[in-house]
């Protein structure tokens, strides 16, 4: 089969001719129609986010099982599945006890401790596979795998309430999908960027108001959740003047640059600092359906698998609006 490789620690990426797997026990082989390439995969690829090499990242995949190991009972051939960023646990720890393998220390992602989506094939752990609606495109659904899985998981734990308000900081790859998400969960929202070339788009995708920073943010008469997607911190500490009483800043854009606060607005409003993951599985199950439904869609700009190293410098120069797809 052909796959994307990643020879070496801030190596250039590359088709090569690879064994197609076979799946093991409580795995199953998926034949990828899709795979998103996220900002993360240049974070692994720089060393940010430590792995081996060689390796196929990858970790945005949906396609269709076909082949089955040994002991798989939930699962069919045929099945169109998705597979998100954190397969399974050690499932002896503290944290896979407490049905948490997102904190357990020995836990497998996609494209990091496998190989991942970037190819033909892909195996998964059968559980960690999620069926998707039947009338969900392979494309659509990528991005919902890690981005979509993302914005929607820190919207639902930050626990917004009727009348609140919602602003999303940072209209990227992440943060059409907050905006969208909020949007269609009923809260008025907000948007906050720089990209004055952006401003059209953003209302297209519904935004309520858009602004700059946190004095306009304060003018429109501020938000009570903020969703930082942007991968840089700056803009949200810029935003946080904006912030009503008992304001939650949920982070979950992983950034290289340290987040530098002052401590008044923090003490003065009672705000709350929030790191967020892919939280619950039912998050992931809603976020899907909210796409299935039409509530959300996903901006991509796709492209077949041998052309990955052109998609690859695109995303890295930040160059996509909104998310790049490969499909087979």
């Amino acid at each position: 089969m052909k796959a994307a490789i990643v020879p070496s620690l801030k190596g250039r990426w590359e088709i090569q001719e690879v064994p197609t797997p076979r799946p093991g026990p409580n795995e199953v082989l998926i034949k990828i129609r899709a795979s998103g390439l996220c900002y993360t995969d240049v974070h692994i690829t720089r060393g940010y986010i430590p792995t081996d090499f060689p390796r196929t990242l990858g970790h945005e995949p949906v396609g269709d099982i076909v082949a089955l190991g040994s002991g798989v009972v939930t699962r069919q051939i045929g099945d169109r599945v998705g597979v998100p960023w954190v397969q399974t646990g050690c499932g002896r720890c503290e944290w896979c006890l407490r049905n948490k393998p997102l904190f357990c220390k020995k836990g497998i992602g996609t494209g990091v401790q496998t190989q991942g989506s970037h190819a033909e094939y892909m195996l998964a752990f059968a559980p960690a596979t999620m069926i998707i609606p039947d009338n969900l495109s392979y494309e659509q659904a990528a991005p919902i795998f890690c981005a979509g899985y993302t914005v929607y998981s820190g919207l639902r734990w930050a626990k917004p309430q009727p009348h609140e308000r919602v602003v999303v900081v940072g209209i990227g790859g992440l943060g059409h999908l907050a905006l969208q998400y909020s949007r269609a969960c009923g809260f008025e929202t907000i948007a906050v960027t720089h990209s004055r070339d952006k401003e059209q788009s953003i209302k297209d995708l519904g935004a309520d108001a858009i602004v700059t920073n946190g004095q306009e943010l304060a003018q429109e008469g501020g938000a009570d959740v903020m969703l930082v997607t942007s991968n840089s911190y700056q803009l949200a500490v810029e935003c946080l003047h904006g912030m009503r009483p008992d304001g939650r800043i949920v982070i979950m854009g992983i950034s290289e640059e340290p987040m530098t606060i002052a401590g008044g607005d923090l003490v003065n409003k009672r705000l709350h600092i929030m790191g967020s993951m892919q939280n619950d599985r039912e998050h992931l199950y809603e976020a899907l359906d909210l796409v299935a439904r039409g509530k959300v869609k996903v901006i991509t700009e796709t492209y077949k698998l041998e052309d990955i190293g052109r998609a690859y410098e695109r995303v890295e120069a930040g160059k996509v609006r909104f998310r790049a797809v490969i499909t087979n």
